[in-house]
């Protein structure tokens, strides 16, 4: 392989994903792991070693990224995309994302995560694959029945956290500026900053 191709390939790796492609990664990862894991399994048996060791490499055999994979009593890690809510991990199930820390990291749907299960129960969520992001500006509005906000924008209505409202002290009719995936159908959005309608009534407040 040649300079000028291992450079490519390197630039193409850091370049944020796409909306679609993320869920494709998230699969790609998911195969890559199980095919590690079994080639792995398969030295060790044919070298006829004892079963502690069989134990010891599986909790400490590599990611494809090479981070290692932390199994048994210690941890689980799983993978999968964030839905605006929740991560839909690589086992089929949904993890309730914390609204702050989503919030704080302006997630939008597509986004990979990684979840580590502690031993104790503790959920740690970590942002591994952002994909590209829509910037736009829209208007603010709680629903009177259920209470949720929402940005109108560009002729659509986006969810957006509440958390994120609350952080910005945003008020029905303020401007919203918000994150969406490029090129990809989201229901929900990011709230990046709020813009106040009544800017002496929000420095009363404070």
């Amino acid at each position: 392989m040649n300079t000028d191709t291992h450079m490519q390939e390197v630039q193409t790796e850091k370049t944020a994903l796409t909306g679609v492609e993320s869920k494709f990664a998230v699969a790609k990862r998911v195969i890559a792991a199980m095919r590690q894991q079994l080639d792995h399994l398969e030295r060790l048996l044919n070298n006829d070693v004892d079963a502690g060791e069989v134990d010891q490499m599986v909790r400490r055999m590599q990611r494809p990224d090479g981070e290692l994979l932390v199994q048994g009593g210690d941890a689980r890690i799983v993978e999968g995309v964030f839905d605006g809510e929740s991560m839909v991990g690589e086992d089929g199930q949904r993890y309730l994302v914390p609204p702050n820390y989503a919030s704080k990291s302006k997630l939008v749907e597509g986004d990979l995560l990684r979840l580590t299960i502690l031993g104790n129960g503790k959920f740690l969520f970590k942002q591994r694959g952002p994909v590209e992001r829509h910037r736009m500006i829209g208007t603010l509005v709680q629903d009177d029945r259920t209470n949720d906000w929402k940005v109108m924008a560009n002729g659509q209505t986006y969810r957006v956290l509440t958390a994120s409202v609350t952080f910005y002290r945003g008020a029905s009719g303020d401007e919203a500026v918000i994150l969406t995936p490029e090129g990809a159908p989201s229901k929900w959005a990011a709230v990046e900053n709020i813009i106040k309608r009544d800017l002496d009534a929000f420095r009363a407040t404070n």
